[in-house]
């Protein structure tokens, strides 16, 4: 690891740029979304009793995480953010004069496999912190939340039936904040990679079953 002084120069650096990167992004990926899960990241990082090289890593990875959902969300899908995200972070690290290829290589593989619906499985502590740190801003009230918001985004209805939200598709009118919690939500803490991961989610995904529950019943 290089000197602390140009680590510190290169967090600064990455944080800018990727507040500039994310400044027009959707309310649910946007640089607010970033600096959550750098805080979930940072909580889970010192629960799990990493290192201070590992932190930085971690640092590093939560703030590039998402820098490929602009592409994402502009081609509707299509475009797999977090395997595009590790190509654009790398390039971005070596852009700001990191020559560090392991440096590199580490934080393109956790952004590679911190996607939900991605193939590629975490695998390293870093790559397990950062995937979890992110599944944690998708579930409890900041998780029904988001979900609201981005189907308000796409002109989805308030609500719907199990049946209308299940057998519909992405970005039509069904789907709802309910189809988001059927296909994803209410699966995320069965997917932790850790122990605190699976902590935290065990408690927000109760409060969030409580919330859908509540709504189905017109509450």
């Amino acid at each position: 690891m290089f000197p602390e002084n140009e680590r510190i120069s290169l967090y600064e650096a990455i944080f800018e740029q990727v507040g500039i990167l994310l400044k027009n992004s959707d309310g649910c990926h946007d640089f607010d979304h970033t600096l959550r899960v750098l805080n979930n990241a940072r909580m889970l990082a010192e629960e799990e009793n990493c290192s201070d090289s590992e932190k930085y890593l971690i640092d590093l990875a939560a703030l590039l995480h998402d820098c490929a959902r602009p592409e994402e969300f502009a081609s509707e899908g299509k475009v797999c953010h977090a395997r595009l995200g590790a190509e654009k972070a790398a390039k971005i690290l070596r852009e700001l004069g990191c020559t560090d290829d392991d440096l590199i290589e580490t934080v393109a593989d956790a952004i590679r496999c911190h996607r939900y619906r991605g193939m590629d499985r975490p695998r390293t502590k870093v790559a397990c912190i950062l995937h979890d740190a992110d599944k944690l801003d998708s579930i409890g009230a900041t998780g029904i939340g988001r979900a609201f918001h981005y189907a308000g985004k796409l002109g989805a209805r308030l609500h719907n039936t199990e049946m209308e939200a299940l057998n519909s598709s992405e970005y039509s009118r069904e789907d709802t904040a309910y189809r988001e919690y059927l296909v994803k939500l209410r699966h995320i803490q069965e997917r932790m990679t850790t122990d605190s991961g699976r902590r935290h989610a065990k408690d927000r995904s109760a409060f969030m079953h409580e919330f859908f529950r509540r709504m189905n019943a017109g509450e």
